[in-house]
């Protein structure tokens, strides 16, 4: 049958206890990322979702706005807070700044 095998019954039984043991090594480590995707999966889709406009604020008394951005704007600072979309039109045309990477006064078709 299986010539490649040992021939004793003793070598056997222990080739059989190591393979189990393998296999349970394998189940487990299956079972714990397929937890953690499940927790990855489920992270995902409980995110906040992005806000539409985002405006930039300033250091110091009041935190001014300094300038705005669309909400997925990788160059937005950390000090910021989500905007409606009229907030951010009226801080466009008040003066703040515009973001020059995402360009929200084209977006919100702002012109000079």
């Amino acid at each position: 049958m299986f010539d490649d095998l040992p021939p004793d019954l003793a070598r056997l039984l222990t080739l059989r206890v190591w393979h189990a043991m393998w296999l349970q090594r394998i189940d487990t480590k299956i079972a714990a990322l397929q937890e953690r995707n499940a927790e990855q999966e489920q992270d995902r889709n409980n995110r906040p979702q992005d806000p539409d406009w985002i405006v930039e604020l300033g250091i110091g008394n009041g935190r001014p706005p300094i300038e705005v951005h669309v909400g997925n704007c990788y160059a937005a600072g950390k000090r910021r807070r989500p905007v409606l979309r009229d907030e951010a039109r009226r801080l466009l045309t008040s003066g703040v700044r515009a973001c020059t990477h995402c360009k929200p006064d084209a977006q919100l078709r702002i012109l000079d």
